[in-house]
């Protein structure tokens, strides 16, 4: 019997892949629990569409991150801020922070928090560069300067 994996099976497979099992392994488990779907020929049909679909939808999200990649490369944001003797911040810069001010900088984008890559906020005086991951294949580097605010 043919059937349409609709989630992981241990052993058998992921979801998507057409899969050849006993008769009552598919109609006793597998339909009715709901993890896999008759492999009718239209079925067959409708799964290579979306699988097609999914793989167009993944190539322009990859080249729409390398786009907004370059724009952002040799990129450097310089924040003003209150600190003490010692140059620890009496605030912080946050990832918020750092996209609010990217996206000021003429983007044809808004660039989003989720996207900066700060383990934890900035609190002390300097240079350091932040990583901007925009897809799993797709990161760059720009230079975030935090000087101490004058007066």
């Amino acid at each position: 019997m043919k059937l349409i994996l609709r989630k992981t099976v241990e052993n058998l497979g992921e979801p998507g892949e057409i899969v050849d099992v006993a008769p009552g392994f598919g109609r006793n488990f597998l339909l009715p629990q709901g993890l896999a779907y008759e492999a009718s020929e239209a079925n067959v049909r409708r799964l290579e569409d979306e699988k097609a679909q999914a793989e167009e939808r993944a190539r322009r999200d990859y080249l729409e991150a390398k786009r907004r990649a370059a724009q952002l490369d040799h990129m450097s944001l310089t924040f003003q801020a209150r600190a003490g003797e010692d140059g620890k911040l009496f605030g912080s810069v946050t990832s918020g922070d750092i996209a609010d001010r990217a996206s000021q900088a003429g983007l044809d984008f808004k660039l989003e928090k989720k996207h900066v890559q700060l383990d934890e906020p900035l609190k002390v005086l300097g240079a350091t560069k932040v990583t901007v991951r925009f897809h799993a294949e797709v990161e760059v580097e720009i230079d975030v300067n935090v000087e101490r605010e004058e007066g």
